[in-house]
């Protein structure tokens, strides 16, 4: 039977056909939608697939960690920001080992297109010694999961599926088969205590298995080889979606090594290099294949690619730009419009932060050496006119820690802004920082009851925050919750304004739906009503 699936949607079903137990992640463009697919899912809900997300990507990895411990596949998902969060533990977990089959899906995102940086999550593969899939496909997405799940049993070795933007956001038919019972309950009798002197022996084990990886990858059905007689002698080496992109430029007529499944098929490279006088290598990410081609080959053998500028060192790959590494004309395109207005994305009409930046412009007005710290979400969009509140947004959690670190370099006022679900994946470590060191700083969770930039899911902490401040240390009369409305602006300005002024830790919690998720929440209860009658 074929379905007409996303990438992302592909990769779920994929996983739920090959008797996933549980998929534990945070939510992050591009990878949200398979958490999302696995929620809604008929047959994941009749057997009760775990699937709840986390508080970040990190106790996503551990917990999926546990599950395979007790001998069930498992899937963590993450966007590609979020490797950095959870690579503590995947890099253990290769020492460990796995137990029942351990998937880490890493979503990249070249161009950035809801990022704040190009990362390339193969490096966190390679880095942890772990075998990598990366479909050029939907079909290959969705029939890789199972192999990646035996794969992950076989060597005992979590191993890593990465996607791109333009894989996990575009759909097309893929033919399903038949799902498999999960795994049984079966919990491993080996003990995963790395302890150095049983580590030493772990990443010994760990060492001796690439081999084995390097031979599963020289034999995989998702790596081959297509020679033609009548190509010229580059040899072209395309990874993942790549693949796509190269056979839409030169169709039949090319010496061309497809690279889905890693570490890299290093036989196959040299023999490609053997029959061409030069190699290109054409890749969606940063040079990762690159950089080893060219260790495998030595200096004196040409190997073309993003480091040599035939390929654009940033941003996504297009067919286009594969045409002119190619030398072969690429295809026409309009140009930009003239005359057009800029329009930058805004807060909705409605939203709380809205209200929260109108507060504390007219507040720190007074303040002309004030800066404010922000962070990933939303309510980022401050930065940008009419608001242009926020002086620095980094990484998840930083806006804290930024702000104690600008006040102990003697800064004032200082003042974090951080969503509700940034606050409980990051943020809860720096608030605690800066109140052992009673920083005076000011600190607004603004809490929308959910996480707004993906679309409205759980927020780990909804309704624990003042509790959760309170336990961190944060002094009673320093915490407070406002209701963000224009008719409340006195009361919250008057807030913010005696919170500053103290020399200390401040909380204040602005608290309103978001604006998105009170209409969904509006539309379905009209809906269970209409049903009812």
């Amino acid at each position: 039977m074929k379905r007409l699936l996303l990438g992302d949607e592909a990769i779920a079903l994929g996983a739920i056909h090959a008797g996933l137990s549980g998929v534990y992640a945070y939510p992050g463009t591009p990878s949200t939608e398979i958490t999302e697919f696995i929620q809604g899912d008929p047959l994941a809900q009749k057997r009760g697939v775990h699937s709840r997300w986390c508080t970040n990507e990190k106790t996503a990895m551990e917990a999926a960690l546990g599950m395979s411990y007790a001998g069930k596949r498992d899937l963590v998902c993450m966007k590609h920001v979020g490797m950095k969060v959870c690579a503590d533990a995947l890099v253990n977990a290769a020492i460990t080992g796995v137990h029942g089959g351990l998937i880490v899906l890493a979503a990249d995102d070249p161009s950035m297109h809801s990022s704040q940086n190009e990362q390339d999550s193969r490096f966190y593969a390679k880095f942890a010694l772990v075998p990598t899939f990366e479909p050029s496909n939907q079909q290959e997405a969705y029939d890789m999961v199972a192999s990646a799940f035996e794969l992950s049993e076989r060597l005992r070795e979590p191993v890593v599926l990465r996607v791109v933007t333009r894989l996990a956001h575009s759909r097309a038919a893929v033919e399903v088969g038949e799902p498999l019972a999960e795994k049984p309950l079966n919990v491993s009798k080996e003990r995963w205590v790395l302890l150095p002197g049983i580590a030493r022996k772990r990443y010994d084990a760990l060492i001796a298995k690439q081999p084995e990886m390097e031979q599963a990858a020289e034999d995989s059905i998702y790596n081959k080889v297509e020679q033609c007689a009548e190509a010229p002698r580059l040899g072209i080496v395309a990874c993942g979606i790549a693949y796509n992109y190269v056979k839409e430029v030169v169709g039949e007529k090319a010496n061309l090594l497809k690279v889905s499944q890693y570490p890299l098929p290093a036989a196959a490279v040299q023999a490609l290099a053997a029959s061409n006088d030069a190699i290109l290598v054409v890749e969606d990410g940063q040079p990762v294949v690159e950089e080893q081609v060219k260790g495998l080959l030595g200096a004196g053998y040409p190997v073309k690619g993003r480091l040599t500028g035939d390929l654009p060192r940033t941003g996504e790959l297009t067919p286009d730009a594969v045409a002119k590494a190619l030398g072969q004309p690429a295809g026409s395109a309009f140009a930009p419009a003239k005359h057009l207005a800029a329009r930058p994305p805004q807060l909705c009409q409605g939203c709380g932060h809205r209200d929260v930046y109108t507060a504390l412009n007219q507040v720190l007005a007074d303040y002309p050496t004030h800066r404010v710290f922000g962070d990933i979400g939303c309510y980022t969009l401050g930065a940008l006119p009419p608001y242009q509140s926020l002086s620095s947004c980094v990484d998840m959690g930083a806006s804290i820690t930024m702000a104690k670190g600008a006040a102990d370099a003697g800064l004032f006022p200082a003042v974090a802004v951080i969503g509700d679900s940034t606050f409980t994946h990051s943020g809860m470590t720096g608030l605690l920082d800066a109140v052992n060191d009673h920083s005076p700083i000011t600190v607004i969770i603004s809490d929308n009851l959910t996480t707004g930039m993906t679309g409205g899911q759980d927020s780990a902490g909804t309704n624990k925050f003042e509790a959760i401040c309170l336990g961190l240390g944060v002094e009673p009369e320093h915490l407070h919750v406002v209701v963000p409305l224009p008719k409340n602006m006195a009361e919250i300005t008057r807030i913010i304004r005696e919170e500053i002024e103290y020399k200390g830790v401040s909380v204040i919690i602005p608290r309103r739906e978001c604006i998105q998720t009170a209409a969904r929440h509006a539309r379905e209860a009209r809906k269970a009503k209409e049903e009812k009658k």
